[in-house]
């Protein structure tokens, strides 16, 4: 699938609740507090007469579809994926998003998977992840921990 990559803004967070089942709010708040980044396939060329997001910078084309986001954070030297969201081939290049800043910076990247979520589990395996052992439970379903480190390069 051809994709592209952008940073997610206070707009999307709609959208974003809608693909994970939670609350805009909520999304809202992963926006602003973490790093952000959407999946999105272009829509056709809609032309001169195109209607735009007039308070967006970029005057951003509204008919884009938005096929997933990862959302990431550091913490104590670690990058930490706290969401990701679209099918595996979508997942594996949005895990290139944080791996890519780990890389600069030396530091590893962890992420749990809810043992349910087949295409992240793939996703992570293919990106170069190694599970590393249970995670916590989430909702009463066990996870698995994965570890991305930048040495093993």
């Amino acid at each position: 699938m051809d994709v592209t990559i952008r940073d997610a803004v206070e707009s999307d967070a709609e959208t974003l609740g809608s693909i994970v089942d939670l609350p805009a709010d909520a999304l809202r708040n992963v926006v602003h507090d973490r790093t952000v980044r959407l999946a999105v396939e272009p829509g056709s060329d809609p032309g001169p007469n195109a209607d735009v997001d007039p308070d967006e910078d970029d005057a951003t084309v509204l008919d884009e579809s938005i096929k997933g986001f990862v959302a990431f954070d550091v913490r104590d030297g670690t990058v930490h994926v706290t969401q990701l969201a679209g099918d595996e081939a979508v997942a594996e290049q949005l895990l290139a998003e944080p791996i890519r800043f780990a890389l600069n910076e030396r530091f590893a990247v962890e992420f749990v998977v809810p043992r349910s979520d087949d295409d992240a589990a793939a996703a992570a395996k293919a990106a170069g992840f190694d599970p590393v052992g249970p995670g916590p439970h989430f909702d009463g379903e066990a996870t698995t921990r994965y570890r991305y480190r930048p040495e093993s390069d």
